[in-house]
């Protein structure tokens, strides 16, 4: 039987590879993991949390505005960008500490450097110019943002990774993508009182939500101050004395000093070394996988973004746990990417859990639908017009609530509470059979006896 250095060797150390490590590790199997830039990977040092840090900083300029109705007088309040930055830097520092003494407790071996396959069971630490050999190699190396490289003078815009970062915060800035990435930075720079301008090719932003929130939110965000060009896409981009061009399909040009380019992420794949140790990609480069995360190569294995399943930190810890439970707990366990509760931090936020209307019309034969549209409590004193969307998708047959939409304060922290009897399958009846907690938004989710329509066939009577 051969013998290795490592019985586990995990590419990159963000959250799944980080966690798929530090677990296989306490249970006493001999683990490495490599990254190459800072551990804790994109969610901790460059995405979700500074990205929800800058909400949070986004959410005072209307807070201020909102307690004068409460009786607050608040002087004219400034913002200083370089405490921000400050401040987030120190977190980030904070928590990547957290996740090397994770490892570090646990007895795996950390790496900063790029690791690269030489073959099926061998690896080069390229900043040591050092091969090692694995019996099970795990590559968790995520995504990175589309740096649209057709697009004339793409050189001169920024990423989301350049965004957490920026020396100076621009007086404008146009975003083009009409993803979450793209929503919730348009919605950050105009908080801090950036003139901020969203491009998005197709009719309506974020095309994978429901319908009914996705049009609430447009609304809301131009009532804002947001600019919107939907159907519209950038064709060229040129350095000005004043900032940036951007050149657009429909013959304008708009003058910003920065533009970010959201328009997805790839799978982090090249120069890994998967030809030489024959493992397959896909069309866009990611690895594919079977149901237990192992890739064309009997033992090397992947999870996260890199996989382009679900590109969500919780699905990739999801799929980590997973594959320590197959490959050292004997308990082959393949990852459940069903219904799955996500949250746009937004202004306001989406919270969204199971199917939206479109897609249940696809599989079931009937829906009914439960639709409420009512101003949040919070802003009867604040005077803000700001209306809040709930919505329940209902299977006309078993009465299971098959979908939950929420567009209004605190969606995300309601999403994942109804994660449970979505995933559970609880009917509409348990919904209703729910007391009510008064007065709270949530109790509207299991107040609302009544159908707003139905749809048949894909028909909405």
């Amino acid at each position: 039987m051969a013998s290795y250095d490592y019985d586990l060797f995990v590419i990159g150390g963000g959250s799944g590879g980080v966690r798929a490590g530090r677990v296989a590790a306490s249970l006493g199997k001999r683990v490495a993991v490599a990254e190459e830039y800072r551990f804790g990977g994109t969610c901790v040092i460059r995405g979700c949390v500074p990205k929800k840090l800058f909400v949070y900083a986004s959410q005072f300029a209307e807070h201020f505005e909102d307690s004068a109705g409460y009786g607050w007088t608040v002087q004219t309040p400034e913002f200083d960008w370089r405490t921000l930055i400050a401040n987030k830097d120190k977190e980030i520092n904070r928590l990547e500490a957290a996740y090397r003494s994770g490892l570090g407790n646990a007895k795996a071996e950390m790496i900063d450097s790029r690791a690269v396959l030489v073959d099926d069971h061998y690896v080069r630490i390229v900043a040591e110019d050092r091969v090692v050999s694995a019996e099970t190699i795990l590559i968790a190396t995520g995504g990175r943002p589309n740096p649209h490289d057709a697009l004339p003078g793409h050189e001169h815009c920024i990423s989301s990774n350049e965004a957490f970062d920026l020396p100076v915060l621009p007086r404008s800035i146009a975003i083009e993508g009409g993803g979450y990435i793209a929503v919730e930075f348009a919605n950050i720079f105009h908080g801090l009182g950036v003139e901020t301008t969203l491009i998005y090719r197709g009719k309506e932003i974020l095309s994978r939500f429901d319908m009914d929130v996705r049009r609430a939110l447009h609304e809301e965000m131009e009532k804002k101050g947001i600019r919107i060009l939907c159907q519209t896409v950038a064709i060229g981009v040129d350095k000005t004395s004043g900032g940036l061009a951007v050149h657009l399909n429909s013959g304008d040009t708009i003058q910003v000093e920065q533009m970010m380019l959201a328009l997805g992420r790839l799978p982090n794949t090249e120069g890994l070394g998967l030809e030489a140790a024959g493992v397959e990609t896909g069309k866009t480069g990611e690895i594919v996988v079977d149901e237990f995360s192992r890739t064309s190569v009997g033992n090397i294995y992947a999870i996260g973004d890199v996989t382009n399943r679900v590109q969500l930190t919780p699905v990739a810890i999801h799929e980590a746990m997973c594959l320590v439970d197959t490959l050292f707990r004997g308990k082959p366990t393949s990852p459940d990417h069903d219904t799955i509760a996500t949250a746009v931090f937004s202004q306001p936020e989406i919270g969204t859990v199971g199917l939206s209307e479109d897609a249940a019309s696809t599989q079931f034969d009937e829906l009914e639908i439960y639709l409420a549209r009512f101003r949040p409590m919070r802003h009867t004193l604040s005077g803000r017009d700001e209306r809040m969307v709930m919505k329940l998708v209902v299977d006309g047959k078993s009465r299971k609530v098959i979908g939950a939409h929420i567009l209004g304060p605190d969606a995300g922290e309601m999403a994942q509470l109804l994660g449970i009897p979505i995933k559970a399958g609880l009917t509409k009846d348990d919904f209703d059979r729910t007391m009510a907690l008064h007065p709270s938004a949530a109790e509207e989710l299991v107040t609302m006896y009544q159908q707003t329509y139905r749809v048949k066939n894909g028909e909405r009577v």
